[in-house]
């Protein structure tokens, strides 16, 4: 893992680190007032946070956990966002009525967007940096520690953030009471993974570059 957090120059564009950081600046400071400091345990929200050092490191480690974390979720987000302004309806289920509720701001919404182009990011990323196989072993021990981290700090559905990486179950009303909470947390610590992870990570390892080893010491 060390040498794949060593800085590769030139590998990334300055223009676009600088671009990026620039926008995550802005994001956060208006996601933690409409939406509370708790939505960034969201693996999205986390994805984009964890960009920023992946960027400037130039870290194909970094930009591989990530990848791995929300390729297959965003994508899913994606296609709803596409078909929903086409179709009038969700598919496959609804991700994206949020970024259609004229009664929030353009601009909110707006900076909402990095949920398409983000994952599209990170593939670039990866290509350019190379995909670190055993950052699928990382990223899942990651997933556990966000879910419990979620699981602890999320008391009210209700809130702001809502139910954040379903912790609470997957309504977004009411708590789930089919089983003891941490029945179903242990859950999800099992399915996410198999779920988002393992059909990227088989998928990156055939069509995706391995890291260079010309890191900078």
């Amino acid at each position: 893992m060390g040498d794949d957090l060593m800085v590769r120059p030139n590998r990334v564009p300055l223009w676009l680190k600088l671009a990026y950081t620039l926008f995550v600046a802005v994001l956060v400071p208006v996601y933690w007032h409409h939406y509370t400091p708790l939505n960034f345990l969201y693996f999205c929200d986390v994805a984009l946070l964890m960009t920023v050092p992946a960027l400037w490191l130039e870290s194909g480690y970094l930009a591989s956990m990530m990848a791995l974390s929300i390729t297959l979720p965003q994508l899913l987000w994606q296609i709803d966002f596409i078909v929903f302004p086409l179709c009038g309806r969700h598919f496959p289920m609804d991700l994206t009525g949020y970024m259609f509720d004229p009664n929030r701001s353009l601009f909110l919404r707006g900076l909402s967007f990095f949920h398409f182009w983000l994952p599209i990011l990170l593939l670039w990323m990866v290509w350019r940096l190379g995909y670190v196989r055993q950052a699928i072993f990382a990223q899942i021990g990651f997933c556990w520690l966000v879910l419990l981290l979620s699981y602890l700090f999320t008391s009210d559905i209700n809130a702001p953030a809502g139910n954040v990486n379903k912790v609470l179950g997957m309504g977004e009303d009411k708590p789930q009471t089919d089983m003891p909470p941490l029945q179903w947390l242990a859950i999800l610590m099992l399915v996410a993974p198999a779920a988002f992870y393992v059909l990227p990570h088989v998928v990156f390892c055939i069509v995706m570059p391995r890291p260079r080893r010309e890191a900078v010491r």
